[in-house]
């Protein structure tokens, strides 16, 4: 079973700062304390020798009060019998350094005797005195540093340290990712859970921003489903329901005008299924071309045109890389609009282009729509005429369409009022 990415941090982390810390210890120890103590230990070494021979050279009365003074100032002792041989036993790392500092002055490597005294540890070296050897011992406790007991405390400590730590380095890491795979668990199952906080490392603000923006898709796709296929059942009601009762007239009297109706709802039914396959196609992705938009304006216009309609183009060259198909729906549907519901006046399509940037408007002269309701009116089946009548509108899928060839194509649209009446569509191409 695979361990969690919250324990394979720490341990990765808990390893890392163990290692970094035996390197910072080892440099300490290798660079600092070991010259500091090689150090002290020939300066301890060289009064050691200095204390044996001055002992050797005092007169016989007075070498009692010189022991008596080198034994309270400096702790060290001094005894004309020489002291037993030292075997190899264990000594703390300093008197190692002091063995070797005295092989380097007297000439002959020996091992410290160790000895206890009362309730202290001596430990002696035989040194030459003159025509003889005298021995020169000091306690343990004269060395107060303790290198080793340093060491495993600062290596126990900071492995408590490093694992807590790296443990809380670890959550605080995995808590994000721990959040986006219930959000996602929740996505999967067809619920909308709460957006992510965007916040806290680049990397992890752009994950759960690139979540949010996926979470809003899918909570948008649900809701237009849900919208469609209540608008579809509703729209489909009417004319069923006048397919109906032409059926049953049609059993006892067969007229051609019950036929004619018939007929017109099978194509009300069949319009407003076409303009639903519009609709989901809007999300399909359509490779770009180079495309000069002017001419693409100069076609829609004369293709819609008519002797009681003209359609003016204001339009510079522009040439730009886009799909085709796409922007030609989204612009007629804008102009299916305005040709709907501004049944005066001179409908324009603009195109205002730059270098950097192009847009295209579709400007008419009608009532408009109110600034409150021009978010609403992207949303399928959404119309300012309640009747849901069909001579006085479409279904309601117009600016849907738009909207959604606009997410699917990194475009923006946006409707704003004209000023001197009628309403401005614009398609912000970039």
């Amino acid at each position: 079973m695979a361990t969690s990415l919250a324990r394979q941090n720490t341990l990765l982390l808990a390893v890392a700062f163990i290692l970094i810390e035996l390197l910072a210890a080892a440099t300490f120890a290798g660079f600092l304390m070991l010259p500091v103590a090689r150090r002290a230990a020939d300066d301890l070494a060289g009064l050691m020798m200095l204390a044996a021979q001055t002992w050797a050279e005092l007169p016989p009365d007075t070498r009692t009060d010189f022991e008596h003074e080198l034994l309270a100032s400096h702790e060290l002792a001094l005894r004309a019998e020489p002291a037993g041989i030292g075997h190899d036993e264990w000594h703390a790392p300093f008197f190692y350094l002091l063995e070797d500092s005295l092989a380097r002055r007297g000439g002959t490597h020996q091992h410290l005797s160790s000895e206890r005294v009362g309730a202290e540890i001596w430990y002696w070296a035989n040194l030459p005195a003159g025509e003889g050897w005298l021995a020169v011992g000091l306690p343990r406790q004269r060395i107060e540093t303790q290198p080793v007991l340093a060491i495993v405390l600062a290596l126990g400590g900071g492995l408590l340290f490093a694992g807590g730590v790296s443990f809380w380095l670890a959550r605080r890491i995995t808590a994000p990712l721990a959040r986006l795979e219930q959000a996602a668990m929740h996505v999967g199952l067809g619920e909308r859970p709460a957006l992510l906080p965007e916040t806290g490392p680049r990397e992890l603000a752009t994950l759960a921003r690139g979540f949010n923006a996926m979470a809003r898709q899918v909570r948008d796709l649900l809701t237009a489903r849900t919208t469609l296929l209540a608008g579809v059942s509703h729209d489909l009601r009417t004319p069923l329901a006048r397919m109906r009762l032409a059926l049953e007239m049609l059993k006892s009297d067969p007229v051609p005008a019950l036929i004619a109706q018939l007929e017109n709802d099978i194509e009300e039914m069949n319009g407003l299924i076409a303009t639903l396959l519009d609709l989901a196609r809007g999300l399909e992705r359509e490779s770009p071309i180079d495309l000069d938009v002017a001419e693409l304006l100069g076609k829609l216009a004369a293709d819609t045109s008519t002797m009681k309609r003209i359609i003016a183009v204001h339009c510079p060259p522009c040439r730009r890389e886009v799909p085709p198909r796409a922007l030609r729906r989204a612009i007629d549907n804008l102009l299916q609009n305005a040709l709907r519901y501004a049944p005066h006046g001179t409908i324009e399509l603009v195109c205002e282009a730059t270098a950097e940037h192009c847009r295209i408007g579709v400007l008419d002269r009608g009532p408009g729509i109110p600034p409150d309701l021009i978010a609403a009116m992207f949303e399928p089946f959404q119309r300012l005429d309640d009747s849901r009548c069909p001579q006085t509108g479409g279904a309601g899928l117009g600016l849907a369409i738009v909207r959604e060839l606009a997410r699917a194509n990194s475009w923006q649209v946006k409707l704003e009022p004209r000023a001197g009446g009628g309403l401005a569509a614009w398609i912000d191409l970039h």
